[in-house]
């Protein structure tokens, strides 16, 4: 697997949980990025193109349901 097929972001408003998941994919040997919500996961996407999106459902403001709809539409990672 090449280091470009590796990129994950996971997006969590649980800081604990979040943090936790990206160390454990980080220790594996993924490249992982985390944010707390969907205004931060616009902003990082439009910087930086990532492989899989691990997206929490029950996020404050606009909720993983939404956000999946638009990740749809626009960019499209697993």
């Amino acid at each position: 697997m090449s280091e470009d097929s590796k990129r994950i972001l996971i997006v969590d408003d649980d800081a604990a949980l979040r943090e936790l998941i990206t160390d454990y994919l980080s220790v594996s040997g993924y490249q992982v990025e985390g944010v707390g919500d969907g205004m931060a996961m616009r902003a990082l996407l439009s910087e930086q193109v990532v492989n899989l999106v691990v997206l929490d459902l029950m996020l404050p403001g606009e909720d993983g349901l939404s956000l999946l709809r638009w990740l749809r539409e626009h960019h499209g990672p697993p």
